[in-house]
């Protein structure tokens, strides 16, 4: 059968409200699929306007902290927020530990192991330095040294050198090791960066290159022990390593929906609100108004508690209420298909708004590179 080609009639506000919603039942989520053309559909005028779409979209705010963020995107496609999500954990470069020279370990953690666990250590310093005159480290081709490439503009140099003794002023009953032995454990702060070159205008002070965290334990040692550690910090990208990635987690999900489509009072509403996580759903009394309200439902229920949606934000949609009879046909469950929800937790080294900007200048930078790819290729065929 051939496609139609004939204009349908403007979609009604109830298959529009449709189309947006993920829907949410008992045993089923429907209208889960993804047309090829996002916001296209047959037989229907839908070009993609500037304009429209900047009436659209919207970025909400909903925390904004230092190392914790969440923000809502509302507006958009999935694809367009997933891009986001991968650019955030991957495409965001950053600096850590890359090469470690164990000149001396004789502690239980092999080398291999401890190498691992320093270059997990998330460090920070001055911004300027790190995103503006820190550039990318060329790992040496054959026959170059590992210092041939290495200069003060690419590489930071570390060291953590710290034997355990005895402590003889411990306390004659203790059995805490860290006041029986110096230097027992070994922490993130007992890391000591070497400025070298140009490095101390960028990384001086306040900017100075430190753990965003200090008291990360890297290892236990007993007298006898040591260690001797050299180490190159290099900038990389998470799609390299995760040791590179900026963030500890950066998700997205779909704002929730609950609609109440019959009244619901009485011991059924304290029932329901039970039902969702707390602050999803208020208790609030039927009003006289309402009570007079033919066919409204909350006839002769004055005074009575119903159940209203406060914060749909809050719901994890557990399903929880469609598995009551008593509230079979009074609630419709969903996921709006165009917010979504995002949750950035950095690991210091950017604060958490500043990544989300950042995500935004490297998508638009991917979208200079393609579009003039794009339209070569519109000519050439």
């Amino acid at each position: 059968m051939a496609p139609s080609s004939g204009r349908r009639a403007p979609p009604t506000a109830e298959e529009l409200e449709e189309r947006d919603i993920v829907g949410i039942n008992k045993e089923t989520v429907t209208n889960t699929v993804s047309n090829d053309y996002p916001d296209n559909y047959a037989n229907e005028e839908q070009a993609w306007d500037k304009d429209v779409f900047r009436q659209n979209f919207r970025v909400q705010w909903h925390e904004n902290k230092q190392f914790e963020a969440q923000f809502s995107l509302i507006g958009v496609d999935a694809s367009i927020a997933n891009a986001f999500r991968r650019i955030l954990i991957a495409e965001i470069p950053t600096l850590a530990i890359d090469t470690v020279f164990m000149h001396n370990n004789t502690s239980v953690i092999q080398d291999e192991v401890l190498s691992h666990r320093l270059g997990l250590i998330p460090f920070t310093g001055g911004k300027k330095g790190l995103r503006e005159w820190m550039g990318f480290w060329r790992k040496p081709a054959d026959g170059e040294g590992t210092y041939d490439t290495t200069f003060d503009n690419n590489t930071i140099s570390l060291k953590l050198k710290a034997k355990c003794t005895h402590n003889p002023s411990a306390p004659p009953n203790s059995k805490d090791p860290r006041e029986l032995f110096h230097n027992a454990h070994l922490y993130a702060r007992d890391i000591t960066c070497e400025m070298l070159g140009g490095q101390p205008k960028y990384f001086s002070g306040a900017d100075r290159i430190r753990p965003c965290n200090p008291d990360i334990l890297i290892t236990k040692m007993r007298p006898g022990q040591e260690v001797d550690i050299e180490m190159h910090m290099h900038k990389g990208f998470g799609w390299d390593h995760a040791k590179w990635s900026p963030v500890a987690t950066a998700s997205y999900r779909l704002m929730p929906t609950i609609t109440i489509t019959k009244p619901i009072v009485g011991e059924d509403a304290e029932k329901f609100a039970g039902c969702f996580m707390p602050g999803v759903v208020a208790l609030e009394p039927v009003t006289r108004q309402e009570a007079r309200v033919k066919g409204s439902g909350f006839e002769g229920h004055e005074g009575e508690l119903k159940a209203v949606v406060k914060d749909p934000m809050r719901d994890t949609v557990s399903r929880e209420v469609l598995r009551h009879d008593e509230f079979e046909g009074k609630v419709k469950l969903g996921r709006r298909r165009d917010h979504f929800i995002f949750s950035i937790e950095s690991t210091g080294q950017w604060d958490s708004d500043e990544l989300f900007v950042e995500a935004v200048k490297t998508l638009k930078k991917k979208c200079q590179v393609l579009r003039p790819q794009v339209t070569n290729m519109v000519y050439t065929y």
